[in-house]
């Protein structure tokens, strides 16, 4: 009956350790870290799909890395970016820009480190680096 009880009691003991690790808060990191996954994602969902307006296919290129301190840039013209105002998905993909760029300026300003400056990079981003990021 002891053992029994020690298997049980472990059993509940790392039940309970699951269980606080994905209740932990994400860290300013992880959050920039996925919504600029999402972001991206959602971008290139919305140049291949057929349903959009023309426009989009004019839409500067939205490839982030939020290691190239030249996201921001690529973000604030993305925000700015005058055409496609009538395409709800791409107000929608401004928005998620906007809040991106928000958290990057004010929230994780001192908690992110750039590794590069590299703009070229987020023009023409290699295989490998949209696998790392």
């Amino acid at each position: 009956k002891l053992p029994t009880m020690k298997m049980l009691l472990s059993l509940i003991a790392l039940l309970s350790a699951a269980l606080l690790a994905r209740a932990a808060p994400p860290t300013c990191y992880s959050r920039v870290l996925s919504l600029s996954k999402e972001i991206t994602e959602s971008f290139k969902e919305l140049q291949t799909s057929k349903d959009v307006d023309s426009c989009v296919a004019t839409l500067p290129r939205l490839y982030l890395d939020i290691h190239n301190y030249c996201v921001l840039a690529k973000l604030r013209d993305f925000v700015a970016y005058p055409r496609c105002d009538t395409v709800l998905e791409v107000n929608e993909l401004k928005e998620k820009a906007r809040s991106l760029y928000t958290i990057l300026i004010s929230y994780c300003r001192r908690d992110l480190v750039f590794l590069t400056d590299d703009c070229n990079a987020l023009e023409i981003p290699t295989e490998r680096s949209i696998t790392e990021s």
